[in-house]
């Protein structure tokens, strides 16, 4: 499906997708897509279904509406295309449309056995021989060496820009390439700023550079290209009539240059430079090693699809950054709206539970401070646990392994969880495991992780006909693994809704839970090279496994001792 991503403005990170209908775009709320930009008009552009494209039309508003940065009355919209009113600049992608999704049913696999498959497999080459030949043109012969020396810039062209999302990685590797395709003897790679002024991004000599060399580029030769859009060669000015007679294109011993256009989809981003000096390195023609000569037009056309290669590349490392700072603006937002949620409902029982104290002091009532000193501490614990979790998730940590008995570990938590568990109204049972060997784990770790599985199950179980939450370990010797296990009779949940009760900020308990305890347990479970394993049906309760691996003894550190006494009664 068509949609609209938006990439910078009031909205940055949301996506929209677009109906089959008139989509509307504006700051009033009857809009489809309304933008909460105050530059943009209350019905300020409308998108429109015509014969399977979608078209964008300005509906009269008071700033404009640009695609690509031109401003249109209205303009069909492609992949790529930069939409923009006002403040708001939202990146076009057209998905799949109509009946070109419709034309995949028109395609038949036959299977191996089916009479009406006749095919014969005439040659083979492996995949790799391709890449090689592209990459090693001088291997063939004849004509199809000289067709592949330029095909074969091309592709390492291709290779170098596509795997590169910095640009200032990439100009380099763009720069390099011209060095070893046409022989310059200077590059320079210059893009275009905010204010539209060309700004140099990489320079490369092909000889280490005097300290106190300086390349002069005319801006009649830059201006030309990024105006008319085209390439070009010049070795004397005042002979060219394209420009002026008194202006010159070369200078500083400069006897040839190329200058190309970095052509993005829609915009110029900027200009390629290339040029030889009088008294420099001699010119390595495409197809021939070792001649001598001057830039030739298949050098020129070269340097233009280097250049629009190039922008391609700048673009979509460009699209891929605003994604992602759109992508990591959103999360930040969700993140601190959940937490300010969950907070704020902590806070307003520290203010209840602090008015019951003011009062019980006012009225020298200790049985009304009492009650408002438990609700006060209930809910520091809730506090505790948010930002303990939080800390949990926030970073990777390597467990600090120790021989730990998992019996007392787990048995502290289901004490701890007794008085949770009589308030609920809830059965907790603890069935350890007798003549359970002592395994390295961290012990803080688990118990953390257990305490938030435990609470679930807690709250799960609340309301249920005799409910009851039983917690026990087991102990495989031979697949070499520990089983905590936390079953309880609530009210369960589909097989399907299982992968997303690990999803951060992830809750069914409402205010009561902050999505991220069984998020934490998972990743400490992992951390430990172990998981966690959940089975459950729809009012038949829910069963949380966490296996880990039942390690007697980890491999020491280099900077570590072997630990050499350690044994199961330890």
């Amino acid at each position: 499906m068509a949609s609209l991503f938006v990439i910078q403005g009031a909205d940055q990170g949301k996506r929209f997708e677009l109906r089959s209908g008139p989509v509307g775009l504006g700051r009033d709320h009857s809009n489809v897509i309304r933008l909460h930009d105050t530059e943009v008009s209350r019905r300020h552009a409308e998108i429109r279904l015509d014969d399977e494209q979608y078209r964008v039309v300005d509906l009269g508003s008071a700033n404009g509406t640009f695609v690509n940065g031109h401003m249109i009355d209205q303009a069909p919209l492609r992949t790529g295309d930069r939409l923009q009113l006002g403040q708001t600049v939202m990146l076009y992608n057209e998905g799949a449309l109509g009946n070109r999704r419709d034309l995949t049913a028109r395609v038949d696999l036959l299977s191996k056995s089916s009479p009406e498959d006749r095919s014969a497999i005439l040659r083979s080459i492996p995949s790799d021989e391709g890449s090689r030949v592209l990459t090693q043109p001088d291997g063939a012969a004849g004509w199809l060496r000289e067709r592949l020396m330029s095909l074969s810039v091309m592709y390492r062209a291709t290779q170098a820009v596509s795997h590169i999302l910095d640009v200032d990685s990439l100009l380099p590797q763009v720069l390099d390439l011209i060095f070893e395709s046409i022989g310059a003897d200077r590059g320079a790679i210059l893009l275009r700023d905010e204010s539209n002024a060309l700004i140099p991004k990489a320079v490369r000599w092909r000889t280490p550079a005097d300290a106190e060399e300086r390349m002069t580029i005319s801006s009649t030769i830059t201006d030309y290209v990024l105006e008319q859009g085209q390439g070009v060669i010049t070795t004397d000015a005042p002979g060219d009539q394209r420009f002026g007679p008194a202006e010159s294109i070369v200078d500083f011993r400069i006897r040839e240059a190329i200058c190309v256009p970095v052509q993005g989809r829609h915009t110029t981003l900027g200009v390629l430079y290339a040029d030889i000096q009088a008294d420099g390195s001699a010119l390595i023609p495409l197809g021939k090693p070792g001649r001598h000569g001057k830039f030739s037009q298949d050098h020129l056309m070269l340097m233009v699809a280097i250049g629009h290669q190039a922008g391609l590349a700048i673009e979509n490392t460009t699209f891929y950054n605003d994604k992602i700072q759109a992508e990591r603006l959103a999360a930040v937002g969700q993140t601190i709206a959940t937490l300010s949620h969950h907070i704020k409902n902590i806070l307003q029982g520290v203010r209840g539970g602090s008015y019951l104290i003011d009062l019980g002091l006012n009225e020298k009532d200790e049985s009304i401070v009492r009650r408002g000193w438990t609700i006060v501490e209930k809910n520091q614990t809730k506090i505790y646990n948010l930002v303990m979790d939080m800390l949990s998730f926030s970073k990777d940590r390597e467990p600090a392994l120790e021989p730990t008995d998992l019996n007392e570990t787990v048995g502290d938590v289901v004490e701890l969880m007794q008085s949770r568990a009589s308030e609920f109204e809830v059965k907790l049972d603890w069935a350890p495991k007798p003549d359970l060997p002592r395994i390295w784990v961290d012990p803080d770790g688990i118990h953390r992780a257990v305490l938030n599985i435990v609470t679930n199950a807690i709250d799960a179980a609340e309301g249920a006909e005799d409910a009851r939450v039983a917690v026990s370990i087991e102990h495989d010797a031979d697949a070499a693994l520990v089983k905590i296990r936390v079953q309880d009779n609530g009210r369960g949940m589909d097989e399907a809704d299982v992968p997303g009760i690990f999803q951060i900020f992830s809750s069914s308990k409402g205010s009561r839970g902050t999505g991220l305890g069984l998020p934490v347990s998972q990743k400490i479970a992992r951390e430990h090279g172990g998981t966690i394993h959940v089975t459950s049906a729809p009012g038949q309760g829910a069963t949380f496994t966490i296996e880990l691996p039942a390690l007697r003894r980890p491999e020491p550190k280099d900077d570590e001792p072997a630990d050499e006494d350690l044994g199961e009664d330890d």
